[in-house]
């Protein structure tokens, strides 16, 4: 796989991190586990999307965009980082915001990536609960060609075949980080939404050959839905590399027991996950992605999913910006 053939904007900070987690091994008693910390990627606060947003931009600057449009619920990471990084572009930014949790609370809506993504300079519109979120932001950037603007559309999470490849890098500089230190790897666990990094990982460590086996812990979608959401991105992600057919349908393995009442909607083992990184390992994790993947991984690893012997490495995804709207999930804590 070579890359290098695509256009991209190298602003991430990488490689990221790859750490032992020792306090976390030891409080579930083995296996070993390990960090990938995507959650130190730069660009305001960092995160998952900077990878893929790295290839997506260069794509807009390619096409000669002035702005750019994407889509994501109330407390997006995702638009939080493109509104930061068409700053950093001097481009103009667009987010449609979705209400998926029926949230009124002020934090909520106005705190967290929000306010980080008015800093940035963003302008927002927000849409109810349940629509055609990609629908709805082609029609609004419609508007926009129609007054003169040349507009760059980005779907949800960054996820289609141009950002893929950044998590096909990701597995890449992960695979290199382990065979620098001697590291096996035996399973990767992360949270799984809109597919773009679950399909990233999924293409680049087959193409390599890597023989680990991958786990999404979803966030959103029922399994069978994630699944075939992941492999079709997979597959079209393969083609533009030119490894087409290198994922098979049963490459692609998701868990989504841990969804709890629905996206956004932080179950307690996602609290007592966000509680465990953050006492134990001095990690932040965020109450919507990297708060349910730890907590499919530490209820997996209690319920004997793993071997003692295994050493896993966790994807942090990133979004701790987003604990900031979520202070009425923490209210033990404050009092």
């Amino acid at each position: 796989m070579h890359l290098a053939r695509f256009p991209r904007l190298h602003l991430a900070h990488l490689p990221t991190p790859l750490e032992k987690l020792d306090r976390l091994t030891r409080e579930l008693g083995g296996p070993e586990i390990w960090i990938k910390r995507d959650d130190c990627t730069g660009l305001s606060t960092g995160g998952n999307k900077t990878r893929k947003l790295e290839f997506l931009m260069a794509e807009a600057q390619q096409q000669g965009a002035d702005i750019v449009i994407t889509q994501g619920a109330t407390q997006s990471n995702h638009a939080r980082q493109t509104a930061a990084f068409a700053a950093k572009l001097g481009m103009g930014c667009h987010l449609l915001l979705e209400d998926r949790t029926g949230y009124e609370d002020r934090n909520y809506r106005f705190s967290g990536n929000v306010l980080l993504d008015l800093l940035h300079g963003a302008t927002t519109e927000r849409r109810e609960s349940g629509l055609d979120m990609n629908a709805e932001m082609e029609a609004v950037a419609d508007g926009m060609r129609a007054s003169g603007k040349n507009v760059y559309t980005i779907p949800g999470g960054g996820s289609n075949p141009t950002g893929a490849l950044g998590y096909v890098n990701c597995a890449l500089e992960l695979i290199a980080q382990a065979n620098a230190q001697s590291l096996r790897i035996d399973h990767i666990v992360h949270a799984t939404g809109s597919a773009g990094t679950q399909a990233g990982l999924v293409v680049g460590l087959k193409a390599m050959n890597a023989n680990i086996p991958l786990l999404g812990i979803g966030v959103r979608a029922p399994k069978e839905a994630q699944e075939n959401n992941v492999y079709a991105l997979a597959q079209t992600t393969a083609e533009k590399l030119g490894c087409a057919g290198v994922v098979r349908r049963d490459d692609v393995v998701a868990n989504t027991d841990y969804v709890g009442e629905g996206y956004g909607l932080p179950a307690p083992s996602t609290i007592e996950a966000i509680k465990m990184f953050s006492q134990l390992e001095s990690i932040l994790l965020d109450p919507v992605y990297s708060g349910k993947g730890a907590a499919g991984l530490i209820d997996l690893i209690r319920k004997g999913r793993f071997s003692k012997n295994d050493r896993i490495v966790f994807l942090h995804t990133g979004g701790s910006a987003a604990l900031f709207g979520y202070t009425q999930a923490f209210d033990d804590l404050i009092g």
